[in-house]
């Protein structure tokens, strides 16, 4: 019989073959075929050395040398059909192209879009390749995944290593083709649900809901997406994990009604609808990944298993989709979910020896831990650091899933009927209120941005930040030294504004 302590301990045994996956591909995307050799052979010494020192089995350091190698070789050959695609020889030209969108674009400022999208032909001649679109927000306006598109554009090399074959810059008015039946619908609904909630609700409410339930943020005004970058809310204005397990998890508490077979079958017809209509671009299909996976730990509560269903899915979605690898959305939805699964279920229970309620003692933990592990990537990216974001969002917490539960329910009644959905959507009003209004309080704190160094310098120096703020606060002393450095940061941060 297992003992209960035994019982708990993580299944680490997918981890290392993950993580060499991620690093061969990554390095192989960012420096050539060459480097991914050199890590997938690093990875294999490691993973010797730690078979060695810990007596971990050797088929475990197999298992890294297989995976290594051939992850090696095929990230080899897609950076060669890359790097001589035929699109090249017009780079610093022109050319009629047709492309097929694989998400919905990014609103830039100065009323410019952009839209990653696949290459359908280049001249008439059939060819395949990601390309990345810059375009007028005045006409391309109807940009939709799924539905291609005719322009001249100007060719341009790729300005990032993530096995994109080519920039365009469109010119002149577009050629539309037709998506297919399912994506029609679900623009459609799309549509429809920012109709709706525009006829009842204030405006920056009415902009805010579509992009709290389908990650469309088209109509966000800048301010207010500087505000949420500011408090360490912008998660929440794009499809995640969390939309996934809010949704899935909703229909599964009629396990009670209907049987649990059957809530599985309903959560899995709901989760398919829900990638559909928010369209099952690359970073959908990463957040249904992982928050199936959320979802799975928390209902079974069998956090052993999550962590190699956590690896097995790193694996796939690597094998599938290879730019991943350097693709800080895909980092930040890994390591966010690692943490909700590994670190803070340890926390929460600390916590709640300590005498914390549960449910508080999960909510700071889920928000902490999060916070902890993402914070790095985003400094990289952005070059700053929330002091505000864990207690913004704990504020905010209670507020999420009535507004994505009632507001997915609206979007599905859109159609058949658009009472109703106006109805529901009208009770997300005092929901969103309290959400709009903490973000701009937060951002308005003084010291509430910390400005670090971006790219690699900023996330080595927030990840050591991170790593000795944990390894102190477990002691008195060190509690004190960390919320002392906290006030002398804001103070230096405020005073040099």
């Amino acid at each position: 019989m297992t003992s209960p302590s035994v019982a708990t301990v993580p299944d680490v045994r997918l981890v290392p073959s993950a993580l060499t996956s991620w690093a061969v591909t990554a390095a192989g995307i960012v420096w050539g075929a060459s480097a991914a050799v050199v890590v997938a052979v690093a990875a294999v010494l490691v993973a010797a050395l730690i078979s060695w020192r810990w007596r971990m089995t050797w088929p475990t350091v197999l298992a890294v040398a297989a995976v290594g190698v051939a992850f090696a070789a095929a990230v080899g050959l897609r950076v060669d059909d890359a790097a001589h695609h035929p699109i090249a020889t017009r780079y610093g030209g022109t050319a009629a192209v047709v492309v097929t969108p694989s998400e919905s674009p990014r609103v830039l400022r100065g009323m410019r879009m952009m839209f990653r999208a696949n290459l359908v032909s280049v001249d008439g001649h059939p060819t395949t390749g990601r390309v990345v679109v810059f375009a007028s927000g005045v006409d391309y306006q109807d940009v939709s995944a799924g539905r291609p598109a005719a322009f001249r554009a100007g060719v341009s090399r790729p300005t990032r290593r993530d096995l994109s074959v080519a920039v365009l810059t469109a010119t002149g008015t577009p050629r539309w083709g037709s998506a297919s039946l399912l994506q029609r619908a679900a623009a459609d609904v799309r549509a429809r649900f920012a109709e709706a909630a525009r006829s009842v609700l204030p405006g920056d409410q009415a902009a805010m809901l579509p992009a709290l339930v389908l990650g469309d943020t088209s109509a966000l005004g800048e301010d207010v997406v500087d505000e949420f970058r500011a408090a360490g809310l912008t998660h929440l204005t794009a499809v995640s994990g969390a939309n996934v397990t809010i949704v899935c998890g909703t229909v599964l508490v009629t396990a009670g009604l209907v049987g649990p077979r059957i809530a599985v079958a309903l959560a899995a017809i709901a989760l398919i609808a829900f990638v559909v209509v928010v369209q099952p671009s690359a970073s959908v299909l990463r957040a249904a990944v992982m928050g199936s996976i959320a979802l799975f730990a928390v209902l079974s509560k069998r956090r052993r298993q999550a962590i190699p269903a956590l690896s097995a899915c790193v694996l796939v979605l690597l094998v599938a989709a290879p730019q991943l690898a350097v693709d800080v959305g895909f980092a930040l939805s890994v390591s966010a979910t690692a943490a909700l699964v590994i670190v803070a279920p340890r926390w929460a229970r600390r916590l709640t020896d300590r005498g914390w309620p549960q449910p508080l003692a999960a909510a700071v933990s889920v928000a902490a831990a999060a916070h902890l592990v993402t914070a790095p990537l985003v400094a990289g990216m952005s070059g700053t650091f929330s002091m505000v974001s864990i207690l913004a969002n704990l504020v905010v917490a209670a507020v999420i899933s009535p507004i994505t539960v009632i507001g997915t329910a609206a979007a599905v009644l859109t159609v058949p009927w658009p009472a109703a959905a106006e109805l529901m959507i009208r009770f997300t009003g005092p929901a969103l209120w309290w959400l709009t209004h903490v973000a701009s309080w937060a951002a308005a704190i003084p010291g509430a941005v910390v400005t670090t160094p971006s790219g690699w310098p900023g996330v080595v120096t927030v990840a050591a930040a991170g790593v000795a703020v944990v390894a102190l606060w477990g002691r008195t002393w060190g509690r004190v030294t960390v919320v002392g450095a906290a006030v002398c940061l804001v103070a230096w941060t405020v005073g040099a504004a």
